[in-house]
């Protein structure tokens, strides 16, 4: 490994540590105020643009192979999904928020100029850092007056449908992953990411990030601030729109289909409710016609039983009287006390 690359390598450790530092006290000092989430978005959002800034320079220069910058890019993704708490550092996700009533609009456009606001900062920070010329790549870069090139190699309609496709996959990545755990969650998302960028990046950098493009790419030169906006604005904003109708369109059909299920299932119901009362209504029919054809009789059991008894001496005692009238005498089980 080079000496770049490991001092790119300790800017990248030093910038996550410090910004650690930083917001692991401010979050719990300003814990239980709404100034909590615009702090940790002020720091999450300097931490990511930092980072990619770090990471895209190695990128462009070449010093690294595209191998081992998808792996740092997957690597930074992880860091940044773990030490975040709750912060998204992207102004299309703050959005989605909104949208789903979960901060009010006027929060919403706070947190969004903390992220544009810490966005600006991270590359003022950079731009100092790499002034020190801790590394070759850094001095030689900042000779060059911190020149970059612009990221658009496409048309522009053909840009701004993969910053869409792009955004549109990692949200949909991170809508899916928000019911597993932490640890599987984080990686998920990281690995969407990376896949994103190996898709993308020859395109368009795929950043699907507004105020991470406004800090590494605005002000490039090869393409105007329009351009600039209409592909790494626009176009997350309609991947937003176009997720945001798709799931509303889900979560109608399975409310139709609830509903459905529902209505279904109480007519079910209601059918054997009915089913049972009729069947109710005929055994007690069946039983009313045999009471009238068939009347009980009250009598004793044993007094049946001893009349039956009697009986069955009576014909035994008739047929022995028979067999004996024709020469056949037999004995007659009936006693004389009977």
């Amino acid at each position: 490994m080079s000496a770049d690359v490991a001092v790119s390598l300790a800017v990248l450790v030093g910038v996550v540590a410090l910004s650690d530092v930083i917001r692991r006290p401010l979050c719990g000092l300003l814990a239980g105020t709404s100034m909590r989430a615009y702090a940790a978005e002020l720091v999450s959002t300097f931490q990511l643009c930092c980072c990619t800034h770090e990471l895209q320079l190695l990128s462009e220069v070449g010093v690294v192979p595209a191998g081992v910058s998808l792996t740092l890019t997957y690597l930074a993704a992880v860091t940044h999904g773990l030490t975040f708490r709750g912060a998204t550092g992207n102004p299309i996700g703050t959005l989605a928020h909104a949208y789903r009533a979960r901060i009010s609009g006027v929060s919403a456009l706070l947190r969004i100029a903390c992220q544009f606001a810490a966005a600006r900062a991270a590359r003022a920070a950079v731009q100092v850092i790499w002034g020190r010329g801790l590394s070759g790549l850094h001095a030689r870069h900042a000779l060059s007056g911190f020149r970059c090139a612009s990221a658009i190699r496409a048309p522009l309609h053909a840009a701004a449908c993969v910053e869409l496709a792009c955004a549109f996959a990692v949200q949909t990545a991170v809508t899916h992953a928000r019911g597993l755990r932490d640890r599987y969650r984080v990686h998920a998302t990281a690995a969407v990411i990376t896949s994103v960028v190996c898709a993308g990046g020859s395109v368009t950098g795929a950043v699907f990030n507004p105020a991470l493009a406004f800090s590494t790419l605005f002000g490039c030169t090869g393409s105007s601030t329009a351009e600039y906006c209409v592909v790494y604005w626009v176009g997350p904003l309609l991947a937003r729109f176009c997720h945001s109708s798709c799931r509303n369109g889900v979560l109608c059909a399975d409310l139709r289909q609830s509903v459905s299920s529902v209505t279904i299932g109480r007519h079910e119901e209601e059918v054997r409710h009915q089913q049972h009362v009729t069947g109710r209504a005929q055994t007690t029919r069946r039983r009313q016609l045999y009471v009238t054809f068939f009347p009980p009789v009250d009598c004793n059991l044993k007094k049946v039983m001893a009349i039956s008894g009697h009986f069955i001496r009576y014909k035994s005692c008739q047929k022995a009287v028979q067999n004996y009238s024709a020469g056949v005498p037999k004995l007659c089980p009936l006693r004389a006390t009977d």
